[in-house]
């Protein structure tokens, strides 16, 4: 049986399984093998697109029986949304297939660019904040979700250097795709608390005036704190330990404003065994029916 054949039987035995609004956590290999034996009371995992681009192997093996378990969201590190030149119609290929393969609930990806001249860089590199920049983005927005058939959600950056060019702050931005586009946003509390440190602004304002009503997923990391020359805090995304306090509280004041939303704790480098990586999970799944019981009180 070719890759298409496989595909083919495969999405038969799946209907897109909706995210809950519980806390979910990004799947590794690492924890296959506990997953599976444990059966763990996880709402959902997130899966990088890229890393199962393949027709087979184990990696397919391992999550074609999550998939029988868990409901999924495939989120993209590779798209370059944000590039300047076009999309990789074979790199949209191979997510159109990834997603008719395991019909995951959600499909998110970066507001960042990644290519230059047919050559992938190993990082996802900021874009100004202008009409230019709303144009291509939107414009690429359109092709994806055309292509694939389905809205993808839009993820907030972390930033560590701002533009001269930019003539629209990064909220009024992400409004503008949503508005032109359709797309959903993915909100990254991590991100925000990154870039509001390390340009000077408000994490918390940013929250509060985020377009809350279009998140469909949200992300919690935890961050490396250094110092920069002027001997300020400088934070660098790193998602290689814990979700840290302020992060928490930032999350908290997410959640109060949207209500539940599908939450994943990110943890990729470091990766720690599977009762610490669920210990996070409970958390936000801890803070979730907070807010559940806040609401059904009110």
């Amino acid at each position: 049986m070719h890759g298409g054949q496989a595909n083919a039987v495969i999405a038969a035995n799946f209907a897109d399984a909706p995210v809950p609004a519980r806390a979910g956590v990004g799947l590794k290999p690492e924890h296959y093998a506990d997953i599976l034996a444990a059966r763990a009371d996880v709402g959902w995992f997130e899966v990088h697109a890229e890393n199962y681009m393949g027709d087979g192997g184990p990696a397919h093996h391992y999550l074609s029986a999550l998939r029988e378990l868990y409901p999924l969201s495939l989120h993209g590190v590779g798209l370059s949304i944000g590039s300047d030149g076009p999309l990789d119609q074979r790199h949209l290929e191979r997510l159109k297939s990834l997603i008719e393969r395991y019909r995951p609930g959600l499909f998110s990806e970066h507001l960042a660019w990644s290519t230059h001249d047919g050559t992938y860089l190993n990082d996802l590199l900021p874009v100004p904040y202008n009409e230019e920049t709303l144009a291509r983005v939107a414009r690429h927005i359109d092709e994806v979700q055309q292509i694939l058939g389905r809205r993808m959600l839009l993820e907030n950056p972390s930033t560590y250097l701002q533009f001269d060019e930019s003539t629209l702050t990064e909220i009024d931005f992400l409004a503008a795709v949503v508005a032109r586009t359709g797309c959903g946003l993915l909100l990254d509390v991590n991100n925000v608390q990154v870039s509001a440190t390390n340009h000077g602004l408000d994490a918390a304002a940013y929250i509060e005036a985020f377009p809350i009503e279009h998140v469909g997923e949200i992300h919690l990391a935890g961050y490396d704190k250094v110092t920069d020359e002027a001997a300020q805090p400088f934070l660098i995304d790193t998602h290689d330990r814990p979700v840290l306090a302020d992060v928490w509280e930032l999350y908290r004041l997410a959640i109060r404003r949207a209500g539940p939303r599908p939450t994943l704790i990110e943890w990729d480098a470091n990766v720690p065994a599977w009762r610490e990586l669920l210990a996070e999970a409970e958390k936000a799944e801890h803070i979730i029916a907070q807010r559940r019981t806040n609401r059904a009180l009110a």
